[in-house]
């Protein structure tokens, strides 16, 4: 007699494999007193009629008992549903599967036998003797105690719960090729063959217009079950070509309303498709074969088809008005899950579009970059949350901006996009780094205030910033942080590790102590490499922050001076991220290149009335020896005296003359103390004053203003 595990001590997947061992018979089909005719029938391959009192009951339980070679070593699949089940004791399991499964289920029953915990509930397709198939609710359990192995359990569905379980499955997921393919699995338990066709506009996400039924277009999102098609037949991806696209739309709106229709046989099909090229693309095989097809109709108003669902089975076995009834009912029943999954497709490729606009590019001469963003998911529901940016600044800087925003999904992507565009706008105007987090900070208590932001069902409170300058000529890092981590910088000389910033709340934070933002500068020589974040690379459930840190910082220094920076990227992140993210994994590398002390010289000077000729005079000079054209020495002074003579009038204190030979051209830069911002005003012709910037503006590509502690510097730049 078999041990009965108690209650108290054993979980409900011992309980049911428990029980499933005992409704096993100990000497198989005999020892259950099958008479020997009946068994004998069932070898052979006896199918029982769809009429019959199996298709009556809501679920018929079989079981079978495999060793660790997944072996039979007991069944019991006494009832008439499974009868053509060779399942015969020695037998390898995987003979009662099609081909296609073998290798997914294997998979399966291994993983069961190694880790012990169940495989429960997965709809499974069972191949009978004379070639025809059996749809079961396949479960995989350990087998209890004192026998060893699996016990597979099998439940042959019965219409009713077949369509139940299927809608259940088909709303498991967001992905739109996922929720078609779900729908093909469940359709194949009437027929040998299903398939999803939708309009081009759902599979990309786009909404289902009226149109003409000629201007139709279909793509094949779906196809069961797998295997070698022949050619010319279309398959998941594939357009379907015009006319069959054409046809098929018109076949499924007749007298302008959505409706099923039965092929029955080949014969009928010819005449409905017509030339060869359309039955090669749709017709799944030489046999003659009926169809049912069935729209998938969006409830609305009108209604809007999304797509068309093909079934298709041998031409002896025509679709009854039951089962073509339950059809339309279970295609009914998940249409809006299709629907529900392109509207995710629609926010999945915007927020992507959305991301990918803001990624940094390449580099430029002073400064490599790379980075790599992963979203926790595939979906549109796991992107968006994180955001990262670099780019030059007109005045020879660059900026790093890596940023969290609170959330995923289209509004975290939203609130993404307007705080990157945001920073990047005020850092371009010349704003330092906490100036601007000081608007961010601003934005996002804006955005989250009781009319447009919580009462949106979103708020942003909270998300993070660290924004850095690195100046090219000093070799000098700006960076100051709203909430984020601290960023990782590794020195020539090896030295590495996080930079000991200020913490501060995150943006909108208005819950605590309102403090200004710090900004910490660094020297960062030519070879040192840069690492900005976000938690989803370092958080860890099994290790504390600091720890995760020192991980990455472990990374880092692996980084070789030579390596490339792109690929250092992905192995640094490779290595550190978790296999099941719960975050989005952002890494943003900057080495530093700078400019040769060659390339650059300044020159401070008192602001005295000969100030712009001793200017004039320096940059002449150094120009000669950078072998710079004539017509070009001459412009740059002409525009250095023009910057001097403005600072000489309008600020007070020393002033700086900085030149800075870029591959672009010519970088001048003169800073003073002064305060008031340099404008370009229209002027009439006869005006004395106002000629310095409209010489400026005449000779240069481009030129600004940015502000330091001190001042400010106004800069231009000359093509070569």
């Amino acid at each position: 007699m078999d041990s009965t595990p108690s209650p108290s001590s054993s979980s409900p997947f011992e309980l049911v494999s428990s029980a499933l061992g005992r409704y096993l018979p100990r000497g198989g089909a005999a020892a259950a007193g099958v008479p020997a005719e009946a068994r004998g029938d069932r070898a052979r391959g006896r199918r029982v009629s769809d009429d019959g009192a199996a298709d009556r009951q809501d679920q018929i339980l079989g079981a079978i008992n495999v060793d660790d070679d997944l072996r039979i070593t007991r069944c019991n699949l006494d009832a008439p549903v499974f009868a053509g089940l060779n399942a015969v004791e020695g037998s390898p399991f995987v003979d009662l599967l099609p081909p296609g499964d073998v290798p997914t289920v294997t998979r399966r029953l291994r993983q069961v036998l190694e880790t012990g915990e169940a495989h429960v509930a997965r709809i499974q397709r069972l191949r009978r003797g004379d070639g025809s198939e059996l749809v079961v609710s396949l479960s995989i359990l350990p087998a209890a105690a004192p026998q060893e192995g699996l016990t597979v359990s099998v439940i042959a569905m019965a219409r009713r719960l077949h369509l139940y379980a299927a809608e259940t499955a088909i709303g498991t997921s967001l992905d739109i090729g996922e929720t078609a393919q779900s729908l093909a699995r469940s359709l194949l338990a009437w027929g040998d063959v299903a398939a999803i066709d939708l309009d081009f506009a759902v599979w990309t996400g786009e909404g289902v217009t009226e149109r003409s039924h000629g201007r139709i277009r279909l793509r094949r999102a779906a196809l069961v079950p797998d295997r070698a098609w022949p050619e010319g037949y279309v398959t998941p991806g594939d357009d379907l070509p015009g006319e069959a696209s054409r046809l098929l739309s018109q076949a499924v709106q007749r007298d302008d309303a959505p409706q099923a229709i039965v092929i029955p046989d080949r014969a009928a099909v010819e005449r409905v498709f017509g030339g060869p090229r359309v039955m090669r693309a749709l017709v799944p095989g030489d046999r003659s074969a009926g169809v049912a097809c069935i729209p998938l109709v969006l409830d609305s108003e009108p209604p809007v088809v999304l797509g068309v669902a093909e079934v298709w089975r041998r031409a002896d076995r025509p679709f009854r008005d039951g089962e073509l009834f339950e059809l339309q009912e279970l295609v009914a029943r998940t249409a809006h899950h299709v629907d529900l999954a392109r509207q995710h497709q629609r926010e999945h490729t915007q927020v992507l579009a959305l991301q990918r606009r803001l990624l940094p590019r390449t580099g430029g001469d002073t400064v490599e970059i790379a980075s790599i963003y992963q979203p926790a998911t595939p979906d549109s529901a796991g992107v968006g949350g994180d955001w990262v940016n670099s780019f030059p600044l007109s005045d020879g800087r660059t900026a790093l901006v890596v940023g969290d925003v609170v959330g995923h999904g289209l509004g975290a992507a939203a609130t993404m996009g307007q705080l990157s565009m945001e920073a990047r706008a005020l850092l371009s105007a010349g704003l330092a780094p906490d100036e601007v987090l000081e608007h961010l900070d601003e934005t996002v208590s804006l955005l989250d205030d009781a009319e447009s932001g919580l009462t949106a069902g979103y708020s942003a409170l909270g998300s993070t910033c660290c924004i850095a300058l690195y100046d090219p000529v000093s070799h000098r890092v700006a960076l100051s942080s709203a909430g984020h981590l601290p960023p990782v910088l590794v020195s020539p000389d090896g030295r590495v590790g996080p930079l000991a910033v200020r913490p501060h709340p995150g943006l909108g934070a208005e819950f605590a102590l309102r403090e200004p933002f710090d900004v910490h500068t660094f020297n960062a020589p030519p070879g040192s490499l840069l690492a900005l974040y976000t938690d989803g690379l370092v958080e860890d459930p099994a290790l504390s922050i600091d720890e995760g840190i020192g991980r990455l910082a472990d990374a880092l220094s692996a980084v070789h001076p030579w390596d490339a920076l792109q690929q250092a990227a992905r192995r640094v992140v490779a290595g550190l991220a978790p296999v099941r993210q719960r975050d989005d994994v952002t890494l943003l590398l900057a080495r530093m290149i700078g400019y040769r002390k060659e390339d650059t010289a300044t020159w401070r000077l008192p602001a005295r009335y000969d100030a712009p000729a001793r200017a004039r005079a320096q940059v002449a000079a150094l120009l000669r020896r950078w072998r710079t054209r004539e017509d070009t020495l001459d412009d740059v002074a002409l525009l250095v005296g023009e910057l001097v003579t403005n600072a000489v009038r309008f600020a007070t204190g020393p002033i700086t003359v900085r030149l800075i030979r870029s591959g672009r051209g010519l970088l001048c830069e003169v800073g003073d103390t002064g305060n008031g911002r340099p404008r370009l005003n229209r002027r009439d012709l006869l005006d004395e004053g106002g000629r310095g910037l409209h010489i400026v503006h005449r000779l240069t590509t481009r030129w600004g203003v940015r502000w330091t502690d001190t001042g400010k510097v106004v800069w231009a730049e000359v093509a070569r």
